[in-house]
Order: structure tokens, then sequence, then C-alpha cells
């Protein structure tokens, strides 16, 4: 029987060695080390970016990254394939066909034999980027729960080919609880009779989210529901139900809200359609928003070790950075379930309100 502390020791050991953002080209010349504030957020941030490599660790002493780069898939004039790896960390410039590009701060840019980039009076990069299709860390990440989700639910269905009452086994006992908690307490309460058309997609977008949260906290260093993009595409889904699923109840209620005087109709016709259009843009901004401060806070936890390994002893900065990364480690365990929780919830309340049968009088 293997004991809490064990376990807990573990979670530690994978926490601090298993150091996924960490690139080659990112580590300090000098000593190796990441000592300065300023040398720890930029490993934040490019931990939040996509990435065009995997990488599992990094050697803090020598810089050599353990992992593998992805594929890059680009557009211009052609299709162009290579692997991300002929950029080195965005050492080297890639000539293909007579073009040249180079990877700058986590994007593939058009440039000349020498990499030169050009930059705006903000110190944007000006240069053209072609059309990038790669196959980066998020799509890794994208297609890794999609397939897990698959052999899930698979496994879930072969259970019910034995009678309606068979009792699952293995990831099923897991999963068929959460589906019945989306069902009941999500889709019934908020959509009505009429909750069995939408239920592929709450359940597809509950377990999505849920399992993305959760790689985001392994080593593998995930960040899918970090990204903006990806919860955009995900609000976008929740809009594009809402609207074309609504009856004529719900668009009267929009354009001329019924039961209120002629002239209010026409202040309140706008106010409701910002708000239809607000819907989705809080969905978005939740979600990425909440997963982007947890990851942050998680990181600049274990940073401590870093940052004060000349006032504290090895074992106190260690022990106060653990401690506190733990805390906070399995509160974002919570927090993956309860942004789940809310995305699915308020997207049936959203598609239960397009879709309610109003009585008139």
């Amino acid at each position: 029987m293997v004991s809490l502390k064990k376990v807990l020791l573990l979670l530690t050991v994978i926490l601090f060695t298993a150091n996924p953002f960490r690139s080659a080209a990112e580590v300090a010349p000098s000593t190796g080390e990441v000592s300065s504030p300023e040398e720890i957020n930029a490993h934040i941030q490019h931990h939040l970016k996509d990435d065009y490599y995997f990488n599992f660790a990094t050697n803090s002493k020598t810089g050599h990254s353990y992992g593998f780069p992805l594929p890059v898939i680009l557009i211009d004039n052609g299709l162009k394939i290579f692997s991300a790896a002929e950029f080195d960390h965005g050492k080297k410039v890639v000539e293909k066909d007579g073009n040249y590009y180079k990877l700058y701060h986590s994007k593939i840019y058009k440039t000349d034999a020498a990499g030169t980039i050009t930059y705006d009076d903000h110190q944007h990069p000006t240069n053209a980027k072609p059309l990038d299709f790669s196959i980066t860390k998020n799509v890794v990440g994208l297609m890794l729960a999609a397939l897990l989700l698959f052999i899930g639910f698979m496994s879930l269905a072969k259970t019910y080919k034995n009678g309606a009452n068979a009792i699952p086994k293995g990831v099923g006992r897991v999963l068929e609880p959460l589906v019945l908690y989306v069902r009941d307490e999500m889709a019934v309460p908020n959509i009505g009779h009429r909750y069995k058309e939408f239920m592929p997609y709450l359940l597809s977008v509950f377990f999505l989210i849920f399992l993305l949260n959760i790689l985001g906290l392994t080593p593998l260093g995930f960040n899918v529901t970090g990204n903006i993009t990806v919860t955009l595409v995900l609000a976008l889904f929740t809009f594009f139900i809402t609207t074309f699923k609504a009856n004529k109840d719900y668009w009267k209620h929009i354009f001329w809200m019924p039961g209120v005087p002629v002239p209010f109709k026409f202040i309140l016709a706008p106010i409701e359609v910002l708000g239809m259009l607000t819907k989705p843009f809080s969905l978005m901004l939740r979600l990425f928003a909440n997963i982007t401060a947890g990851h942050s806070v998680v990181f600049g936890l274990i940073a401590i070790v870093y940052l004060f390994q000349q006032e504290l002893t090895v074992g106190g900065s260690i022990g106060v950075s653990m401690l506190l990364t733990l805390v906070l480690f399995f509160l974002e365990l919570l927090v993956a379930f309860l942004q789940a929780f809310i995305f699915t919830m308020l997207s049936s309340l959203f598609i239960g309100m397009a879709v309610e049968e109003h009585a008139h009088h």
C-alpha cells in the first residue's frame, strides 16, 4: 500500500524535475541557472505560449533539451513541410524553395537569408507570415485528449451492449457518474424536454475542457485551454448552436420585447443584441483567464526556489516552494473541474433560453 507521504513526494519530484517550458535557447548562458525575475517571467511566458517543440525536460547545467520537434506545415506559394528541428530553437533560418523562414517569439515569419526582422513604431514585427497549419504542442494536446475520450467512451458504450442495467467497468465507472451529472444537473434543468438534442455537445465540451485542464497540470506541459484561440472556438460553438436553434420567441424578446411600451422597445433592442454578443465573449474570457492565471501562479511558486536561493537555505527555499506549490496544485485540480462545469452550465443555460417555449396569455 503506497502511503500518502510517498505520493506527495512523487508529485513534488515531478513538479521540480519536469520543466517542459524551458528550451535550450532560453537557459542562461553563463551559469545555466535561472536566477532573475526577468528570466523566470520569460520561462513562464514561454510555457503559456504554444510551441513547435515538445520538451519533456531540460538539463539546467548543459542546456540540453529532452524531447522532440514537431512537424511544420506552411502554405506559401505551395505546400512546405519540414521538421521544427531545422529552426534550432530559433537560432537558424530555414530555406525552402527559395523562401526563408525564421522562428521568432513562437511565430514563423518570412525573412531573408540573414534572418532580418523589421519592426514598427511599437516594436512589433512587420515581416509577412505564411499560412501556418503546423502540428504544434496544443494540437498534439487536442489530439491526445480526443484519443483518450474516444477510448474511454468506447469502453463505456460497450458496457451497455449487455443491457441498460449493466455495471460499467474500468474507466467507465468514472465516466458514467459524470455523464449523469451533466444530464441531471445541467441539461435537464436548463433546457427541459429537448435536452437530448444537445447532450452530445454538452458532454463533448465538458469532458474536453476537463481533460485538457487535467493534462495542463501534468509534466507534459500542455496549456491548451490557456490559449485564447481555443476558448474562442469553444465559445463560438455555443454561440452558433444558440443562434441557429433559437425559436421565434427568443428573437422576439431580443428585437421587440413584449409587455413593454413601444418607445422602450427601441431602447431595449440594441441592449439585448449586445447582451447576446457578450455571452460568448464571457465564456471565452472566463476559461482563458482562469487557466492562464492558475498556470502562472503555480510556476511562480516553483520559481521561489530560484529567486531565494541566495537568501534562504536550499532546504528552506525548496520547502516553502514545495508546500505552496502542492497546495495550489490540488486547488488547480478543483479549478480544472469547476471551469469545465461553469462553461457547460452556462452553455446549457444559454441554449435553454434560446429554445424555451413561452406561454402567451
